[in-house]
């Protein structure tokens, strides 16, 4: 038999689940700031595992997964716990704003948090001390800041080896390895031997039905992975490539202010010395245009949306990617073309 979870003020018992909205703070009238979780509780002994998404209140795409995994799945074998929550940054989500609306605060830079401190920090110690601490690994949902876009990635400690079964069993084509920034959930739990990741997909103020189906393999393969759900089995992605030093990846920056034609988008593979994108001014003068190549061959794992830019502004993410992961890639590309082009003859001419 599993064993209740716990948290202050309630618990689940095995076989069990709850919807709460649970207190982390108090508003400007004292009236109280609840996060909603969604506690589900096999009956079978197994980890517990928790999904976190809108750390940043703008960032949706990672609330309709754990919303999904939470209420629309089938958890009637579940060996373990999932502890579900969709909406850390309740006032940030509110307002449709990245930041804590008050004076500015990153929840993300908050963690592990701590009792009278600053009020970033008070809801973070709520939310870990209650739902993250009691946990064996979690998965954190993020998507780009607004004016950028983010294909779906991992970013993971890759270094430790219980991160990284992790981060592989997530199943994405792409992980970014480091420690992540002090301050985010992923880096101080792991830090406090709860094996976390990130996952980035899209961007803010969307829900991107595509990246949520993706997501939501992912969760299933995480599941399957460390035995939670028994009956699924682990996804492999086709391909994949891990990034774990800084001359495999770079961030393109503008040297120029003005008006930016982006040629290529998220996850395109694009050669050396291939246009990615042209500057101009309001006048499009020959002259002033900034062309902005490739520096290696590599994949755009995060492109610029809003088309102005001032000097510095980032245009694009690029990674590299070794030789056999290219003809992995260029092998997956041709076999998806090959099958468009069966189902367009199998559907006969496209009538007006």
């Amino acid at each position: 038999m599993n064993d209740a979870f716990t948290y202050n003020g309630g618990r689940v018992d095995p076989g069990e689940s709850a919807n709460i909205r649970y207190g982390i703070s108090e508003t400007y009238l004292g009236d109280p700031v609840r996060i909603p979780v969604t506690v589900i509780n096999g009956e079978r002994p197994g980890p517990t595992v928790f999904l976190s998404a809108a750390a940043h209140g703008d960032e949706l795409n990672g609330i309709e997964v754990v919303r999904e995994v939470a209420h629309d799945w089938d958890h009637s074998v579940l060996h373990g716990t999932l502890v579900c929550l969709p909406v850390m940054n309740v006032p940030g989500f509110l307002a449709q704003e990245r930041y804590l609306p008050i004076y500015d605060r990153d929840l993300n830079r908050s963690f592990p948090g701590r009792e009278g401190s600053t009020s970033a920090r008070r809801m973070a110690n709520q939310i870990y001390t209650n739902f993250i601490e009691p946990c064996d690994l979690g998965v954190d949902f993020h998507t780009s800041t607004r004016g950028r876009t983010n294909m779906l990635h991992v970013r993971a400690n890759m270094e430790r080896d219980d991160v990284a079964r992790l981060a592989r069993a997530f199943s994405s084509n792409v992980i970014i390895s480091g420690e992540g920034p002090a301050g985010t959930l992923r880096h101080e739990a792991t830090e406090n031997e709860i094996p976390t990741i990130t996952v980035e997909m899209g961007e803010a103020h969307r829900f991107q039905r595509r990246l949520i189906d993706r997501a939501l393999t992912g969760v299933a393969s995480v599941l399957a992975e460390f035995g939670l759900h028994r009956d699924s089995s682990v996804h492999w992605p086709g391909w994949r490539t891990v990034i774990d030093t800084d001359d495999e990846k770079t961030w393109l920056r503008a040297d120029a202010g003005g008006i930016v034609d982006m040629k290529r988008g998220r996850g395109a593979l694009v050669e050396a010395g291939e246009v990615i994108c042209t500057i101009t001014n309001p006048f499009k003068e020959e002259e002033d245009i900034v062309t902005v190549e490739a520096p290696f061959t590599g994949l755009i794992v995060g492109v610029l949306e809003n088309p102005v830019v001032y000097p510095g502004n980032p245009l694009c993410h690029l990674v590299g990617l070794s030789s056999d992961t290219l003809t992995a890639l260029e092998r997956e590309r041709t076999t998806e073309t090959s099958r468009s082009d069966l189902r367009r003859k199998a559907n006969g001419p496209d009538r007006e």
